[in-house]
């Protein structure tokens, strides 16, 4: 049974539960689109690709065939070509730096310092989206190297999801959230 609800889809969210390299794939997509749509997108890809969704696989593509898989109706993302470029370039550094293994990123980071520059190092993360990684990596994936409570998200985000209601829940906090920034 899985434990994170970022999408409608049980398949999906069972993919992000129980793959490190998809959880990734979903936070490098996740901007400028709904969170359902964004953490579906790994599973989309997988699907597409045949049911293998891994760093080596997406790294090596021909760009313009990963840029078409990414453009089938419906789009993966908004901006699909800009995505797919993200997506190959994170598959890329995990292939380069971890052997591919999305999960090696953290598995032996020691504190939260070094979390936070492991994760800002890969393409596409900057200390935004690393600090919400670390929330997720820590409320659903039991990753909590030293100190990481300083760096998690103090804002209304996917980390508070942690029923199938909350998702709904949350847009209504993070419109609140961002009307009381303005």
């Amino acid at each position: 049974m899985p434990n994170i609800y970022f999408t409608a889809i049980p398949e999906a969210n069972s993919l992000l539960d129980n793959d490190a390299y998809a959880l990734l794939v979903g936070l490098a997509i996740y901007q400028q689109i709904p969170t359902e749509k964004a953490f579906a997108g790994p599973y989309v890809l997988k699907d597409r690709l045949g049911g293998t969704l891994d760093a080596a696989t997406v790294a090596s593509m021909n760009p313009e065939e990963l840029d078409a898989v990414f453009r089938e109706v419906p789009a993966i993302h908004r901006f699909p070509s800009n995505m797919a470029k993200r997506v190959q370039a994170v598959s890329q550094y995990l292939v380069d730096n971890y052997n591919g293994d999305a999960s090696a990123v953290w598995a032996d980071a020691k504190t939260a310092d070094e979390l936070l520059k492991n994760l800002m190092a890969v393409p596409g993360f900057g200390e935004y989206k690393a600090r919400l990684t670390i929330g997720v990596l820590a409320t659903h994936y039991g990753v909590k190297p030293r100190g990481f409570t300083k760096y998690l998200p103090d804002w209304p985000s996917i980390v508070d999801i942690k029923r199938p209601e909350d998702l709904a829940e949350l847009k209504v906090r993070k419109k609140a959230w961002k009307a009381s920034k303005a």
